[in-house]
């Protein structure tokens, strides 16, 4: 449903922390399911850990939000004028190793929004099985310019 150069356009974030490939699925204001395809080049996988490389959750959760962010900044006329910023996470479980190979499965279900803030239920999987989950609040700010 749309590419990374579509997402690149929304977004503000670029390699090494770009972390959403491809968008699949949307219900606008409702829902929405990514795609990130976690390979042995990523970069924090030269620390976390050798030999045994393991996805860091709180990438997995950053990719979570910025999927949530996809949601909202694609309609929003003025989005260049503005940042899309954690400010919470609550219920965060993390269930299954990611590893180097395997594509993460992205989905963000909005709870409750308001004009600038939203909360959201965020669920990682690995095929089938649940890798993460969480919610999230987060709130649209201003860009400084």
């Amino acid at each position: 449903m749309m590419t990374i150069t579509e997402i690149m356009k929304l977004l503000p974030h670029r390699y090494p922390m770009l972390l959403v490939d491809r968008i699949l699925e949307i219900e606008d204001g409702k829902r929405i399911v990514g795609l990130k395809n976690v390979t042995a080049n990523e970069q924090f996988f030269q620390g976390h850990f050798p030999g045994a490389p393991v996805m860091p959750g709180v990438l997995i959760i950053e990719a979570l939000a910025q999927c949530g962010a996809v949601l909202f900044l694609r309609d929003l006329p003025d989005r260049e004028k503005k940042l899309f910023l954690f400010g919470g996470v609550d219920k965060a479980r993390f269930r299954k190793p990611v590893v180097p190979g395997d594509q993460l499965i992205l989905e963000c279900e909005v709870l409750q929004k308001r004009a600038s803030t939203v909360k959201l239920r965020g669920v990682a999987k690995v095929g089938d099985q649940l890798a993460t989950e969480c919610e999230m609040f987060s709130v649209m700010v201003d860009r400084p310019e």
